[in-house]
């Protein structure tokens, strides 16, 4: 169309005054000798805008549908091992046999996670870089005041993937057998029961904070580099409880070399069906661990979609879930916004128990 308009203006340009705006109007006109004016109305352009419009938007929807279009990097905020870990290379591997591209896992651990999420943050919105987040990343939003980032704000929410809980672990010697009984007992020695965790504002540190709140308990918090040193001291006796993800401990529990008095999830677990919830002891009590995967912000939502539904699809998998229940981990599908709610939710929650706690990082 701009082409017809120019040559039928060159066939004229001899014949014709300069255009000229009438104030106020949407239409320029060209007077010509013939006694013929041509009208140049501006909806022409913007018919033609909105069209240009539609091609982009339509090769931008191709091109989603057409995604992952390269190789795929997952990448893992914190080291290997874990439940992170182990989920990202789980659905890594799903995903990369079942839509055609390679999804490969980087693990970039530091500053309590925040290094890893903050690089695909930073990352292109194409769906080419994603994150395995956890409820860490609900806990670092209040944890850390000067972030470069809102996470909420930053991200956009694909799937959610595994529910893990925590194990209250004691060691054996400690005189108690059930949750009630520790109650009692740590109300009678207030201060002097040892509480270990895998660092300052860690997931064990926060629920620990969070079980002394909702009992009125007032166990010592222990600093540990990492779970399975604490776990460690928590077996030879230098430290009496621990709250812990249920990988690092399960071999020990059934060993007898710990003793498990309950997990933090709302339902019990099926890898140990006879210890019960917290909440069966204390109303409300619900502090589990959730593992998903995110992408940075504008990203597509055919892209996020697409990658929903395979993982979705993945989580309904008899082999898969049977490995997530090694973990001790309880797969939890759902949609996008479903994912979105239990990061804002847990977002608040954590808050609360952060400021009225005054948790602090080192």
């Amino acid at each position: 169309m701009m082409k017809l308009l120019g040559e039928e203006w060159g066939r004229n340009a001899g014949n014709c005054r300069p255009s000229v705006e009438v104030p106020g109007s949407a239409t320029r006109w060209a007077t010509c000798s013939r006694g013929r004016r041509m009208q140049l109305h501006r909806r022409n352009f913007l018919q033609l805008a909105t069209g240009a419009t539609a091609l982009s938007a339509t090769g931008q929807t191709a091109w989603a549908q057409a995604y992952p279009t390269r190789a795929v990097r997952i990448v893992v905020p914190v080291a290997v091992g874990g439940a992170n870990d182990v989920t990202a290379r789980l659905i890594g591997q799903w995903l990369s046999e079942h839509l055609g591209q390679q999804f490969f896992i980087e693990n970039r651990p530091g500053a309590g996670s925040n290094i890893g999420t903050e690089a695909v943050i930073r990352a292109p919105a194409d769906g080419h870089t994603l994150l395995i987040a956890s409820s860490s990343a609900a806990i670092n939003a209040t944890l850390f005041g000067s972030l470069n980032f809102n996470f909420v704000r930053d991200t956009a929410p694909i799937s959610s993937i595994v529910r893990v809980p925590q194990i209250m672990q004691v060691n054996p010697t400690l005189p108690v057998q059930s949750v009630p009984e520790f109650i009692v007992y740590a109300k009678a020695n207030p201060g002097k029961i040892a509480m270990g965790s895998g660092g300052n504002g860690s997931p064990a540190h926060v629920i620990g904070e969070y079980f002394n709140l909702m009992t009125g308990t007032d166990l010592t918090h222990v600093p540990y580099r990492g779970a399975a040193p604490a776990v460690a001291d928590l077996i030879g006796g230098q430290i009496q409880v621990a709250f812990t993800e249920m990988a690092t401990s399960l071999g020990y529990i059934k060993a007898g070399k710990l003793r498990a008095l309950a997990v933090t999830t709302a339902a019990r677990s099926e890898a140990l069906p006879d210890i019960p919830t917290l909440g069966e002891f204390i109303p409300g009590f619900e502090a589990s661990q959730w593992i998903g995967l995110v992408a940075p912000k504008d990203t597509s939502s055919t892209i996020i979609a697409k990658l929903n539904n395979e993982i979705n699809v993945s989580l309904g998998d008899p082999g898969v879930k049977a490995r997530f229940a090694d973990l001790g981990g309880m797969v939890l599908p759902g949609s996008p916004a479903d994912f979105g709610k239990l990061i804002r939710d847990d977002t608040e929650k954590w808050a609360k128990v952060i400021r009225v706690a005054k948790i602090k990082v080192d």
